[in-house]
């Protein structure tokens, strides 16, 4: 006799093709890339159980943070906005905080992602349940003190890696009797009037707090700067030239931000050569080419004029690396204020701190009332709350010995997880908003994937996270940012041989690399688990477009969407090929 065993019969599954399963997402972080993910996921979803926690009072993530005077983008405005809702009211070429925060909140508010957001929930723990194929999330809100947990099919950290403030390990750092502060924790109560101001540190915020302290009545600033950077020409004489601007001038006029609202051909052809002018700049980042070479040449002539009041600070800030090994800036100011007689540059190494001061290795004490340190971030590490994949693995683990993600928003053993701005998200030229964007479009591609064709979960292969790290150790070899400089870009804290901060390659390039989800990289795991049919997402062979609507809607969708114009595309009569679209960017699949 044969075997008795019952084998159930396949059924097909009675809902349309289009499958708009019920499934909740989580986005963690409502900075750039949070907001984004609040607009488009509505956009582009149905039938989404759909959260934004936000640890702090506001949205706006970096920008709602960091709060220390002269704090502003460190690249053109225009190039550093939404590219669906440009703003032709920056006050400056360079905007200030304030402005980017207020235009975020102004975003979000326009396209309607508040409703998603929860402010003052901070996220305490992520844990992978590998027998309910969900995230165990714990959650803390910092107004109540209370604490909820849920289950959730995906999470996505949008936290940005410029959020966890890196103090400098300094002995004698919590001895201090008088204020101290980090550029991410700044205290705006604090009057800096007729004080003695140590600044430590030389990378971008100080660059931006120096110039604002140095003109405050009475202030003494000495300045511990220890690396030495580039401080590249505003933007680009010529480039500003060809936009009709003074190069010496970075405000614009009441006269200018209304001639870019009234007149939308001028304020596109100007966001456009700040794009092409940033996108066509990459060779720049490729050691021993013609153009880093001519940059280093015109940048080095450009500090020693602005320095000619003291060489010597010229001597010791000028580096011998490339430029951009470490992250260049333009640093309005910041040179100038050096050089005034209220400011003191101190090279020598910080030996300790004292309840009144510093004293470096050399023995030179130097009295401060305040310390301002302006050290950056943790950039090289997993978030500051646990992350626990399958297996009990930890993403601090897994990000041992220095962290990696496919194509920067997956890792292996982490299900159903996605980051933005994760590692190698970065980069060194080009437009960073346009790269927020492709890979929110990336993760929601993904999100749909398991919506519609019903799978519990999707992982990236180990060994495709092992082919993109090595890609990207072989790329770097070629650059000018694996040159000998201390850089948050880099593993280690910023003294490792491993890239980590970067893109490996132009923004250009990111931009095709997310363009469509190569799907074979992926491990799946189907709802009905092994040995189901893998194609019962077919449905009942109904499409919602065709179904009847309800209410006054005749139609869920529309039965004859494909004659419609937005979705017809018409190839020119006789030469198709020369399709101007696909001139300005290759079709892929």
């Amino acid at each position: 006799m044969g075997s008795t065993g019952w084998v159930t019969p396949f059924q097909l599954k009675e809902e349309p093709i289009e499958g708009q399963r019920p499934i909740k997402v989580r986005v963690i972080g409502a900075g750039y890339s949070g907001i984004y993910m609040g607009i488009r996921i509505p956009q582009r979803l149905r039938n989404v159980d759909f959260q934004i926690y936000e640890k702090n009072e506001s949205v706006g993530g970096t920008w709602w943070v960091n709060r220390y005077p002269g704090c502003a983008c460190d690249i053109p405005a225009h190039s550093y906005q939404y590219s669906f809702n440009p703003n032709p009211d920056w006050s400056a070429f360079y905007a200030p905080q304030r402005e980017i925060c207020a235009y975020l909140h102004g975003t979000a508010e326009k396209y309607g992602a508040l409703r998603f957001v929860k402010l003052q929930h901070k996220v305490e723990s992520c844990q992978w349940n590998d027998n309910s194929k969900k995230w165990h999330l714990t959650i803390s809100r910092t107004d109540t003190n209370e604490t909820f947990e849920e289950d959730v099919d995906v999470v996505v950290t949008a936290r940005g890696n410029l959020s966890d403030p890196a103090w400098p390990e300094i002995p004698g750092l919590k001895s201090f009797e008088g204020e101290v502060m980090h550029s991410a924790r700044w205290n705006e109560s604090y009057d800096f009037k007729n004080k003695r101001i140590g600044i430590i540190g030389s990378g971008s915020s100080a660059i931006q707090i120096v110039p604002s302290l140095q003109k405050i009545e009475g202030a003494q600033l000495s300045c511990f700067v220890r690396s030495k950077t580039w401080i590249t020409n505003p933007f680009g004489d010529e480039v500003m030239k060809k936009l009709g601007l003074d190069p010496t001038k970075l405000d614009f006029t009441p006269e200018q931000r209304e001639e870019f609202a009234n007149d939308p051909e001028k304020f596109f052809n100007f966001r456009k050569i700040i794009e092409i002018d940033g996108n066509t700049i990459h060779e720049i980042s490729m050691r021993g080419s013609d153009m880093q070479r001519g940059a280093i040449g015109a940048f080095g002539d450009n500090m020693k004029n602005r320095l000619l009041r003291r060489p010597d600070i010229a001597e010791f800030l000028i580096p011998s690396f490339g430029i951009g090994c470490r992250r260049s800036t333009p640093g309005p100011g910041y040179l100038e204020a050096l050089v005034e007689d209220n400011v003191d540059f101190i090279t020598d190494p910080i030996e300790t701190i004292t309840p009144t001061g510093v004293t470096t290795k050399t023995g030179r004490e130097v009295p401060v009332d305040a310390l301002v340190c302006a050290t950056g971030f943790n950039t090289s590490s997993a978030p500051p709350f646990p992350i626990y994949g399958r297996g009990g693995m930890s993403l601090q683990e897994r990000f041992t010995p220095f962290p990696t993600a496919y194509l920067s928003l997956a890792v292996d053993q982490f299900p159903n997880f996605f980051m933005m701005l994760g590692p190698n998200s970065a980069i060194g030229s080009g437009s960073l908003t346009v790269i927020l964007e492709n890979e929110g479009d990336y993760i929601i591609k993904c999100i749909r994937k398991l919506q519609k064709e019903d799978y519990a979960t999707m992982t990236i292969k180990p060994e495709r996270v092992r082919d993109w790290s090595e890609y990207c150790h072989e790329y770097f070899k070629r650059t000018v940012y694996t040159d000998t400089c201390h850089s948050w870009y880099k593993s280690e804290g910023g003294s490792g041989d491993r890239i980590i901060g970067l893109w490996p390659g132009s923004t250009m390039h990111a931009l095709e690399a997310l363009r469509a989800p190569r799907w074979e990289d992926y491990d799946y795991e189907g709802l009905e688990g092994e040995g189901g049919n893998r194609l019962k997402w077919l449905g009942d062979g109904w499409s919602i477009t065709h179904m009847k609507g309800h209410g006054e809607n005749e139609w869920r969708g529309d039965p004859a969407w494909y004659i419609e114009p937005q979705f017809v595309d018409v190839p020119l009569p006789g030469r198709p090929e020369d399709d101007e679209k696909l001139k300005m960017r290759p079709f892929s699949h």
